[in-house]
């Protein structure tokens, strides 16, 4: 119970900070680096899976990560992009706060379901797996904007 409650509050934290970061995010252009860095240094969470208890089936792993894209669609959905100066800034969404507190929600759900059919270990993998298809997917959207977008500022 004790994992339960500090990897909720855990996750609430880490949503926080990430509100906080997108809205300071969004006073500076944006750049290919700071779209692509955040997945590329989330993925050395990965490591984890070369320990045996973290270890899940391959069909568990493709859940998490279609899972982990459709709650994307939120994301790339109040993510845009506009140009000011000749520079490119996130646009920040007002619905942004709700849709991380809605996905954590959901996220606390499913863990209590989820948890009470596999170890404590596999829901962390199957966790990380989720997030990781979350922010991965959600962050080639963005790539894909702000690509487009700096195309049409070449013009």
């Amino acid at each position: 119970m004790f994992w339960l409650v500090a990897s909720t509050v855990g996750a609430a934290l880490m949503a926080s900070a990430m509100i906080v970061v997108r809205l300071r995010a969004s006073k500076k252009p944006a750049s290919i680096k700071k779209i692509v860095l955040p997945p590329l240094f989330m993925s050395t969470g990965a490591l984890m899976f070369v320990f045996p208890v973290f270890q899940i089936a391959w069909i568990q792993v493709l859940e998490a990560f279609v899972v982990g894209m459709f709650f994307s669609i939120f994301l790339i959905k109040s993510s845009k992009f506009e140009i000011r100066d000749d520079d490119i800034f996130l646009v920040p969404s007002r619905a942004f706060p709700l849709i991380l507190i809605g996905l954590l929600v959901a996220r606390i759900i499913i863990k209590l379901l989820v948890g009470s059919q596999i170890s404590l270990a596999e829901t962390s993998g199957m966790f990380f797996i989720l997030a990781f298809g979350m922010i991965f997917t959600w962050r080639i959207a963005m790539l894909y904007q702000f690509l487009q977008l700096k195309k049409l500022s070449y013009r």
